[in-house]
Parts: structure tokens; C-alpha cells; sequence
């Protein structure tokens, strides 16, 4: 039994430079079930276990010679177990004159697993060779099991750190993708039924999980991933009322046609995980088995001998078992193995290849490295001998000995849905309520004498939301206008940024100080929300003189830009609201005709790793050099700084007239 539990025949390499020998070993080892490949010298051997490592079909074991002419039995075990790609294959010394314990002791500290006195009883030697053969597979099965838990392990830890349902998409297929060696998709079902997705076909080899620029995640209605959400939805709706994960098979009738691979209809495997509510949350959706491509038509059949080989039998020629066929070369099979892409021709002994990938070959000992899911050809290579032969058995289905993994690798991705999946609603909600209390440039109130423009960009999907505000009201001392931001980011900042909007409305109708309706929010903040703080810049503006005065509150300064060129903040400063400090009185000024005042929220200009100075620096350069308007002024602005920022912006300009 194989290392991913299937029943197979063992092939073992005889290194033995007497014919005699080679056929009196081969034919006890072939009676016992196995099939032989008789070679006579270590260079031999060597040169035939490169070929079999390129085919990805190694022997399952090496019964090697202590005597050879070319080099002994214990150099050829050590430059065996010095390549990382045949370091796995078991080594068997055998000797009718090196058997004193010294040789025995030589032999093992080669590497080899065991060491043959001969002439033995053919018993003897077949025991050792099960033995050999059953602890190097049940390593092998070991090293598959920890690579695969290994794997598991990585796609779960990069599942968890997903910021977005996006990355999170994109993080699991490719996972799926690294355990089973197949094309994968993953759906993440957002809170209103939209699809999120990522393929595992998106990534670029060894590049992380990015997803790329201007990718959605939400598909369009025409995509088939849609088709394939609506039949997941389906699916989970018969089993109403479960918990945990559940895998099934569709037919390739009901799947989308060229969903894994373009231009092939396959059956698809589903491995779905419920929330606690019944709920498909997360959907892994890969085909069912990878395609078999056959290796190149292996050389034609030798005539049938009668005596002891008088040469070893080449790569990909099998020996008939026991009967009256005893030693009988049989027609050649070739050997399969899947997403095989291209087939290198034999050639000398090659470089040793990188570290094994156990998910890439055949066989745990055939550590052929394979590249990640590579394009495969659906239509396998012509064998005039397929029709004489029985099919060959193909490499088992890698999703039946990854379902409990992929069911941990689903379930883990649905518990990291569930907090993104929350996130998204509550970010909704928050938007919501900004821009239902933010009101819409067009419906700001009529301001005589004063034009007033404002601009509001939320963050992106990616970043969180936060407590950005403006207002611009009538009072009976002139135009006041503010904007402002309540620190941190939730749907709590939000709902304070509200607060904060309706009390200053409220306020103004008796007092249209800066100053004063500045206490008077410190004052609020403290009473109400003591844990909150946040930053506001309020203006007080006669449109009849042009007087200004104007509060700070911890925010950015306002900026006054004229017309003629030339552009400077006003120096105004004060502390956070929410703290209970003392204020200073507010800042007086005279705007003119040529005078924009432009208020903004750091959102705007702030940046991971810019100084705020810097930033500062060259926002009152960009506005300088605006062209005339407040219109034209704000959006210069946005256009220069407001690409790709993570906070959302608020931004407010007037000028008199």
C-alpha cells in the first residue's frame, strides 16, 4: 500500500555486476510479487535512477551490491542519500564477502536501512526487502501528512490576517489550491447575498495573495462565478438547519462550462461551511480529480530470453512476474502522473533538483518537483498499445485524502468570514448615517453673500470608516461654518460625529461665537462620552465686512488662498475636544473678494510614513497654484491628494461675493 493508500506492486533496482547474480536475485524477487530493474554497475544505476526521477518513477527500493567495479556499494548508498530527491529512497547492501560487523557497520553509516549476507533464503530476502519497503512508506506517508498539515497551517494563518473579504477569498483558494494540486475558487456570500470570490488561477506563482489592481471582488450578474453562487445558495437550501461543513459532487452538466479550466466541462467539488445560523458563509469549489497525461510511448518490447539478461533492462520496461513468462520483458507501460505539461527526454545524470514537494509526484518516493498548478491538455498522448492493455491506474484523487483538511481549511475560513462579514455590515450602517446627516452639496441652505462648496469622499472598502463631518448654517451674526472628525474609527465615531453635528446646530441658534459654542462641545464630550474625543475648526464669517474669527479645537488650521498667488494657514490653535481644557479666544481676521478660506480633514493630506509638516507643506502649494474658484480649488486638491488615501476626507471652501 502507497503512501496515499493505494495497493501496488513494488519495484526494486538489483545493482549487481554478475549476471548470474542479477537473475537469481531477480527471479526470487519477482516470484514474491515484485517487479526488477537489473542493473550492473553503480554509474548504471545512477544514470537510471536520474531517468526515473525525471519520469516521477523511482524504485521502491535499491538492493545494491557492496562489491561494484566502478565504486562500492557504500559510496553508491551515500551520493543516493546526499540528493534531496532521492534521499527518501531505501537502500539494501548485500554481500557474500564483506560480512564481518565492520562492513555491516559501514553500510548503515552510508545511509543504507538494512544489509543482506548471501546466499540468504529467499524468505529472508524477501522479508528485508517488505520490511525496507514498508518503513520507507510509512515515512513518506509521514513526510506527506506533516507537508500537507504544513500547508494547512500557512493558508489558515494567511485566511486569518485577510483585511478584506477579497484577500480572505484569494488567501483560501490559494490554499486549496497548494493541498489538492488543483484549480480552486472560493465564495464568500456577503451579508445582502452578494458573491465575493478568489481563484487561485489569479495569483501570480509565489507572489502572495494581492489581488490585482482594479479586480472587483462582487462579480457582475453575466460572470459565471454568478451561476455558480446561485447554485451553492441552492445547494445550501436543502440542508437548511446544519452546522459545520458538508462537502458534494456536481455533475458537469449543472456546473458552468471552463469554470476551473478554459474550454472543459468537469464535475465540480463543493466543501461548504455553515454558520452557526444555518447559513452558507463559505463555499470551496474545485474539480474533482486532476487529469492523467501519459508519459511518452515507452521503447518497443525486447524478444523474450530465455537465459539470465545480458543487459539491464532500460527505463520503462516492466519484467513479467512468476509462471511460465518467469524473466520475460512484458510490452512497455508508461507511467502516469498528474498535470504532467511536458516530458523531458532521459539524459546524463542532471544537478540535484530542489527540495521534494510530496504534493507533486505519484508516489512519496518519487520526489519529482512540480511546478503549481500548471495548464494541463485534456486529450492524453496516442498509445497504439492502449487498446491490448488493461487501463493503467491512475494517481488517486488527491480530494479524498484532503478532506479533513480542506474541511479545516473551510471552516477556518468561515470563522474568519464571520468578522469581515460583520465588519461590512457595520460599515454600511455607518456610511449610511454620514451621508444621511451630511447634507448633499446641493441641499445646503442658502447663504446670502457667502458661496460655500463642500466635498465628501468616504475611505475604500479596505479602510475603516470614521467620524468626518461639515456644516455650513445661518446664524444671526453671519455664516458659520465647520468641519471636523471624531478620533477613531467605528461605528461608534460615527454616531458621535452626529451628536456633535446636532448639538452644534442646536447651539448656534442662541450663540454664534466660536469661542463659546467650541466650550460648549468640550463640555458635551465630557458629560456624555468621556472616553471620546475629537477635533473640530469652527469659522463665524460677516458677509457684509468680510470679519472672521475664528476656534481651533485641535483640527487642521484653515488655509487662506488668494487669488493673485499665494496661500497661508492661520495661525489658530487650541485643544482637543473632550479633554476639559481651557480654550483661547478665537483667531480674528478679514477675508476680501480674492480671499478663499478652505478647511479640510487630515484625511486629505495624511499618510503612513509623510511627516504632518511635510504634508502641510505641500498642500498650501498645490492650493496656491489652484486656478481661481472654489470650485476648481477643491477638486484640484482631491485630484492631487484624495487617490488611494485610508480616512475619509471632508472638505469645505467659501469665499465672499
Amino acid at each position: 500500500m502507497d503512501g496515499f493508500g493505494k495497493q501496488s506492486g513494488t519495484t526494486v533496482m538489483v545493482v549487481d555486476d554478475v549476471s548470474t547474480n542479477r537473475f537469481a536475485m531477480g527471479a526470487v524477487l519477482r516470484r514474491a510479487g515484485h517487479d526488477v530493474v537489473p542493473v550492473a554497475s553503480a554509474g548504471e544505476a545512477l544514470s537510471e535512477l536520474d531517468i526515473r526521477l525525471r519520469a516521477g518513477a523511482l524504485p521502491d527500493l535499491a538492493l545494491v551490491d557492496v562489491g561494484l567495479p566502478d565504486m562500492s556499494g557504500f559510496e553508491l548508498c551515500r551520493l543516493v542519500k546526499a540528493r534531496p530527491s532521492m534521499a527518501a529512497l531505501p537502500v539494501v547492501h548485500f554481500s557474500a564477502m564483506a560480512v564481518d560487523p565492520g562492513d555491516r557497520c559501514r553500510g548503515l553509516d552510508a545511509g543504507a536501512d538494512a544489509y543482506l549476507t548471501v546466499p540468504a533464503e529467499p524468505s529472508e530476502i524477501e522479508a528485508v526487502v517488505r520490511a525496507a519497503v514498508r518503513g520507507a512508506r510509512r515515512r513518506g506517508a509521514a513526510e506527506v501528512l506533516a507537508h500537507r498539515l504544513t500547508l494547512l497551517s500557512e493558508a489558515i494563518v494567511t485566511v486569518q490576517t485577510a483585511r478584506c473579504l477579497g484577500e480572505l477569498a484569494d488567501a483560501a483558494a490559494a490554499g486549496t489550491a497548494r493541498l489538492t494540486g488543483t484549480p480552486a475558487v472560493v465564495f464568500v456570500i456577503g451579508p445582502g447575498g452578494e458573491p465575493h470570490w478568489g481563484s487561485s488561477l489569479r495569483l501570480p506563482r509565489g507572489d502572495g495573495f494581492a489581488r490585482p489592481a482594479g479586480t472587483p471582488t462582487a462579480l457582475p450578474d453575466t460572470a459565471p462565478q454568478v451561476a455558480a453562487a446561485r447554485l451553492i445558495t441552492r445547494i445550501a437550501e436543502g440542508r437548511s438547519g446544519r452546522t459545520g461543513v458538508h462537502s458534494t459532487t456536481v455533475p458537469a452538466s449543472l456546473w458552468p462550462a471552463g469554470f476551473f479550466r478554459p474550454g472543459v466541462r468537469e464535475d465540480a467539488r463543493l466543501v461548504l461551511a455553515f454558520t452557526e445560523e444555518g447559513r452558507t458563509s463559505v463555499c470551496v469549489a474545485m474539480p474533482v480529480a486532476p487529469p492523467a497525461v501519459p508519459l511518452p510511448a515507452a521503447p518497443p518490447a525486447r524478444r523474450p530470453q530465455t537465459g539470465p539478461p545480458a543487459e539491464p533492462a532500460p527505463a520503462y520496461e516492466r519484467l513479467a512476474p512468476q509462471g511460465p513468462h518467469a524473466g520475460v520483458l512484458a510490452e512497455p507501460i508508461p507511467v502516469y502522473i498528474p498535470f504532467a505539461t511536458h516530458h523531458p527526454r532521459p539524459g546524463p545524470l542532471a544537478e540535484p533538483l530542489p527540495a521534494h514537494d510530496p504534493l507533486a509526484y505519484r508516489h512519496p518516493l518519487n520526489a519529482v518537483r512540480a511546478a503549481p498548478m500548471p495548464a494541463y491538455d485534456p486529450m492524453p498522448a496516442y498509445d497504439p498499445l492502449a487498446a491490448r492493455r488493461p487501463p493503467p491506474a491512475l494517481a488517486p484523487a488527491p480530494a479524498r485524502a484532503d478532506d479533513d483538511l480542506l474541511a479545516r481549511l473551510a471552516q477556518a475560513t468561515a470563522l474568519a468570514a464571520e468578522p469581515l462579514l460583520m465588519y461590512q455590515a457595520e460599515r454600511q450602517i455607518a456610511l449610511t448615517l454620514q451621508h444621511s446627516f451630511l447634507p448633499q452639496p446641493y441641499r445646503l441652505p442658502a447663504l446670502p453673500g457667502v458661496k460655500v462648496v463642500v466635498r465628501y469622499v468616504p475611505a475604500s472598502r479596505q479602510a475603516e470608516i470614521g467620524g468626518d463631518f461639515y456644516a455650513a448654517l445661518r446664524t444671526r451674526e453671519g455664516v458659520l461654518t465647520a468641519v471636523g472628525d471624531v478620533v477613531g474609527h467605528s461605528l461608534d465615531a460615527a454616531t458621535v460625529m452626529v451628536e456633535i453635528r446636532h448639538a452644534l446646530r442646536a447651539y448656534c441658534v442662541e450663540e454664534s461665537d466660536p469661542g463659546a459654542l467650541a466650550e460648549r462641545l468640550d463640555r458635551m464630550l465630557v458629560h456624555y462620552h468621556p472616553d471620546v474625543t475629537a477635533t473640530v475648526c469652527l469659522t463665524l464669517v460677516d458677509p457684509g465686512t468680510g470679519r472672521a474669527r475664528i476656534a481651533n479645537a485641535g483640527h487642521i488650521p484653515p488655509l487662506v488662498v488668494r487669488d493673485g498667488g499665494g496661500a497661508e494657514y492661520v495661525p489658530v490653535d487650541g485643544p482637543l475636544l473632550g479633554l476639559g481644557l481651557q480654550r483661547p479666544a478665537p483667531t480674528e481676521l478679514v477675508l476680501t473678494d480674492a480671499d478663499r478660506l478652505l478647511m479640510v480633514t487630515d484625511g486629505l493630506i495624511e499618510s503612513r510614513g509623510i511627516d504632518l509638516d511635510v504634508s502641510l507643506k505641500q498642500l498650501r502649494t498645490a492650493a496656491a497654484d489652484a486656478p481661481p474658484g472654489v470650485d476648481a480649488l477643491c477638486d484640484t486638491l482631491l485630484d492631487q491628494f484624495g487617490r488611494d488615501q485610508e480616512d475619509d476626507i471632508a472638505m469645505l471652501a467659501l469665499r465672499l461675493g
